[in-house]
């Protein structure tokens, strides 16, 4: 804290890291920082019904512009059709919404400059690559190297999918590990990540 020591007036002179380095000093102290990155990429992850839409929500509304709504699910039955429907009444119309399946890495081009974008969810991109058939590793190195190039944020939801049994069929077991896979990369590229249990959002990044 500054209070142990009388700061004196921010000091702004050539550096090697730019005209915009700041150095604060006093008698025992030296600061150095670079400016802040505005840029975000938050990660939200928890399990089912932990709350993390919800909480994804309150952090994309939180940035300036109006916020888009990338979805991920496809309405192939009755209860997916109503889960959407309640995901969309909760949110109420001041989002932008985009649809796809399958091209989150286009999606995100094609939205990226104005409000903040959600991405909800990273779980069922996942198992849409993988029942097309596409190859799932190099479409999440694809879309990690996009994240760390958006000039927007960008809040993507995911699930945690690990912490129960092991399923017992080969199918659910390769995409319990290419879920923990794809969570991995794409935590690595964002500037924060939080673990939402029971409502109560944790930040482990």
């Amino acid at each position: 804290m500054l209070s142990h020591f009388d700061a004196q007036e921010p000091l702004t002179s050539a550096t090697p890291f730019g005209d915009d380095f700041v150095i604060c000093h006093g008698p025992d102290l030296v600061i150095s920082a670079e400016p802040e990155n505005v840029m975000s990429i938050i990660l939200i992850t928890g399990g089912a019904r932990s709350g993390k839409s919800v909480r994804a929500e309150a952090r994309a509304r939180a940035f300036a512009g109006q916020p888009v709504y990338i979805a991920t699910a496809q309405a192939h039955d009755d209860e997916m059709r109503e889960r959407i429907a309640r995901h969309r009444a909760r949110r109420g119309n001041a989002w932008l919404e985009r649809e796809t399946a399958l091209e989150l890495v286009a999606a995100l081009a094609e939205t990226d400059g104005g409000g903040a974008r959600l991405v909800d969810c990273l779980t069922l991109w996942l198992s849409n690559l993988m029942l097309a058939e596409r190859d799932w590793a190099e479409e999440t190195t694809r879309l990690a190297d996009a994240l760390a190039a958006q000039k927007t944020p960008v809040v993507l939801v995911t699930n945690e999918v690990g912490l129960g049994i092991v399923p017992d069929n080969a199918l659910a077991r390769a995409f319990r590990d290419a879920s923990g896979l794809m969570n991995q990369t794409i935590a690595r590229v964002a500037s924060e990540v939080e673990f939402v249990v029971a409502g109560l959002p944790m930040r482990v990044k």
